[in-house]
């Protein structure tokens, strides 16, 4: 069971929002160590490519997916296996606790992206991108999940996604979920709600009762030329009066750079910001991180394009529209093209990863950062990756245990002989040069 900062952490707004303070100090140790290699067991029955971030217990059991791989396959929705949910021990252990597509025609979901929540039970909650028990009609697979995992290996698809043939109330969920006080789900689809972004839909707000009765909040590109935003890839961040604010990827009013908005609780939908709203999208482009918060009400993320020199940003939008650009990616050692949210410390730190950057591995594109960014805006890259045996690419956020160590997973990499299938790596966050 999660401690009751980090279960109000879960419950509110997702592992994006914790908040840890900063070591005092540390003992000289490897900057980057790899916990767990997937794709270890044979048919890679253990996961492979980990495409989200993890959550802690109290114990130090981290939780998580992985987006293939697992005990199941399915040649029409996952030929390289549907994915799972495990349990990595602090001793090195993994645990698979479920595989996806383990009821006929993958009813109980598949592939999932998102990372997982979990309640005061030991409940977990995600999404899945595939299976359900509705297929697509523009893409003829199921059209996704939101589903539950309860503490003894019993799932339980809350809701299967595209009940009717225009998939109004969207499909493929990239997101994860967030709950409130009473139980209730929030999240995101990337497709479906109209008829817009290529005939496939820009996407929909959800909420999914404990009931299982789903509700759409709001559907994008519902405003003239999409000035409203669409196709968003990440979750959700909810405020203490219900408001749920979220990242878009497309759309907007400025050049389809994408939107920060808020959904109020009655449905109301306000863009608080279009990216690439400056000349040569200096204040960043394409979103496809969520949310967190500070105290003051200022919102921080994460876009992969845009920029000073379009490499992507660090950004802080003010409760007044204000929006700062708090760092510029410049594609070399400090890293290009952040996919992940960011954690916030007690100090006003940010940490988080980008998928590119920071080496001349990778065919020279750069394997990936884990970096830190200060109040003052300094940039401090904990670790590049670099070799495949300590994992590359990663695009999930970050979480920290109470000593400052960063824990995230990279989507490839490892010493797997099937190939590079990803990891579950540490950050002893005092490492790093200021850059």
């Amino acid at each position: 069971m999660f401690t009751n900062a980090a279960t109000k952490c879960i419950l509110a707004a997702g592992l994006a929002l914790t908040v840890f303070v900063p070591a005092a100090s540390a003992k000289k140790v490897k900057p980057e160590q790899v916990l767990y290699d997937f794709c270890s067991k044979a048919n890679c029955s253990d996961g492979e490519y980990p495409k989200s971030g993890l959550i802690m217990d109290s114990s130090g059991n981290l939780y998580g997916t992985t987006n293939s791989g697992g005990g199941n396959v399915n040649d029409a929705q996952c030929p390289a296996g549907c994915g799972e949910v495990f349990k990595l021990a602090p001793d090195g252990t993994e645990t698979v606790l479920y595989n996806f597509c383990s009821q006929a025609e993958c009813s109980d979901g598949a592939g999932p992206y998102a990372g997982l929540i979990m309640d005061g039970s030991g409940n977990f909650y995600g999404t899945t991108v595939l299976g359900g028990i509705y297929d697509c009609e523009h893409v003829w697979v199921s059209c996704g999940t939101v589903f539950r995992l309860a503490p003894d290996g019993t799932e339980t698809t809350l809701y299967s996604f595209c009940p009717g043939q225009t998939c109004t109330d969207g499909f493929s969920p990239t997101g994860g979920v967030i709950m409130d006080r009473t139980g209730n789900l929030y999240g995101t689809t990337s497709a479906g709600g109209g008829s817009g972004c290529n005939g496939y839909g820009c996407g929909t707000v959800f909420k999914v009762a404990p009931d299982g009765t789903e509700t759409t909040l709001y559907t994008f590109c519902s405003q003239a030329n999409c000035s409203d935003g669409g196709q968003p890839y990440a979750g959700l961040y909810m405020d203490g009066s219900g408001n749920l604010y979220g990242t878009t990827s497309t759309g907007g009013s400025a050049n389809g750079g994408g939107t920060l908005f808020e959904v109020a609780p009655s449905g109301t939908m306000t863009v608080l910001y279009s990216f690439c709203s400056q000349a040569n999208c200096s204040d960043g482009s394409s979103s496809w991180a969520g949310l967190i918060a500070d105290a003051n009400g200022d919102l921080y993320g994460t876009t992969t394009g845009g920029g000073a020199d379009r490499q992507g940003t660090v950004f802080m939008l003010a409760p007044n529209g204000t929006e700062t650009v708090l760092h510029s990616f410049a594609g070399g050692s400090d890293g290009t093209t952040p996919f992940a949210g960011l954690l916030l410390d007690s100090a006003g730190n940010l940490y988080g990863t980008t998928y590119g950057g920071g080496s001349t591995g990778c065919k020279d594109t750069g394997c990936g950062t884990a970096f830190k960014l200060a109040p003052d805006g300094s940039q401090t890259v904990l670790y590049a990756f670099k070799k495949y045996k300590y994992g590359l690419n990663p695009e999930s956020s970050l979480i920290a245990d109470s000593h400052g160590n960063l824990y995230g997973t990279a989507q490839a990499g490892g010493l797997s002989k099937k190939g590079p299938l990803g990891v579950v790596f540490k950050v002893n966050v005092n490492a790093g040069t200021k850059r």
